[in-house]
């Protein structure tokens, strides 16, 4: 019995490393918003009831669970197949499940043209990119909120910052 134990914990961490990696290509590696800014994403975002919200690279789902605990309509997008995983189990022990959709895609993939709040956590490298498909899908009046880094050509509406944490940046489409 030990070694069928083993065998499943090395396939997940197995799991993990090649999806991982996969999803650090494609625009980010799974670093989690830290707990204690999930409090501050909220308030940034002045989430209300039945607002959709889209978190591009949702990892292990903090922003979309505590969004959809404001009354929001939640989309977690992932291409990690483990995040992905992690995120639809965690999913089934909460509340609030029938506002929460999390998608096993590639965020490029996704139209967020419904959105009224998109979040992200992701490297600048792809920030190019993912402007342009800002610009193009996103309705206006769209909260768009970036975790860390700022992006370049935008004007956010209010940073919020914290002595020793990353700064959030709120931008208004």
């Amino acid at each position: 019995m030990e070694s069928i134990w083993s065998w499943i914990f090395y396939l997940a961490f197995l799991l993990f490393i090649i999806t991982a990696t996969y999803a650090s290509i494609k625009g980010a590696p799974w670093f989690p918003t830290n707990k204690k800014n999930v409090k501050r994403f909220l308030e940034l975002a002045e989430i209300k009831e039945e607002e959709k919200l889209y978190d591009l690279g949702c990892g292990d789902g903090r922003i979309i669970f505590a969004s959809a605990k404001k009354g929001a309509f939640v989309e977690g997008i992932e291409v990690s197949l483990f995040m992905y995983l992690l995120t639809s189990f965690k999913k089934l022990f909460q509340k609030e499940k029938k506002n929460i959709k999390v998608s096993y895609k590639d965020m490029w993939e996704k139209n967020i043209k419904d959105a009224d709040v998109v979040y992200f956590f992701l490297m600048p490298a792809i920030y190019s990119r993912l402007k342009e498909k800002l610009e193009k899908e996103l309705k206006e009046g769209t909260k768009v909120i970036a975790y860390v880094w700022p992006i370049k050509g935008w004007e956010p509406v209010k940073i919020s910052k914290k002595e020793g944490e990353p700064n959030i940046y709120l931008y208004k489409r």
